[in-house]
């Protein structure tokens, strides 16, 4: 079971299923390899979308770690990497950690720049909320729906999160 979850982890992970697509959403070729994947990341706040190029620059693939990291392309309004990555312990806890570092990048418009200094900290915290509950419901039930309440819990650790799984 704790195989099953931890690949269902990872191909949601590579796949981009993790991100809420309400904050968002990834354009990209799924049949090309991860690895020098150029992704077209749709950043949506207040109605406004933002088209955010990036490319995926380091894969990381071992028997209990995989993970990826994207570099920012010109264009998109934070200038860094992030790196996203799963590991699995030896008694089969899975955990989530999201590592970014920033720094703003390229706004279209003033207002854009005054929203972003204003909003993005809001939205950043939002998004990693959801991105850590998202990948544990596919993990653990292949889907994003709401699992009954007496199902697997998510300890939530500040930006690493442990998947852990009740029998």
């Amino acid at each position: 079971a704790g195989d099953d979850r931890f690949g269902r982890a990872r191909t949601a992970l590579a796949n981009y299923q993790f991100s809420d697509p309400a904050i968002v959403l990834a354009h990209f070729d799924p049949a090309e390899p991860l690895l020098r994947r150029c992704m077209l990341l749709e950043i949506q706040v207040f109605g406004l979308h933002y088209l955010c190029p990036t490319m995926v620059n380091r894969v990381r693939e071992e028997p209990h770690a995989f993970g990826f990291r994207y570099d920012t392309l010109e264009g998109h309004i934070e200038r860094g990497v992030e790196w996203f990555l799963l590991t699995r312990d030896e008694e089969g806890r899975i955990r989530f950690r999201i590592e970014a570092r920033w720094q703003k990048g390229e706004f279209p418009n003033w207002w854009s720049r005054v929203g972003f200094q204003l909003l993005s900290g809001y939205y950043q915290r939002k998004w990693h909320r959801r991105a850590h509950h998202r990948l544990s419901l596919l993990a653990y039930y292949g889907e994003t729906r709401r699992p009954p309440r007496d199902a697997a819990g998510l300890t939530h650790q500040g930006v690493d999160v442990a998947f852990t799984y009740h029998t």
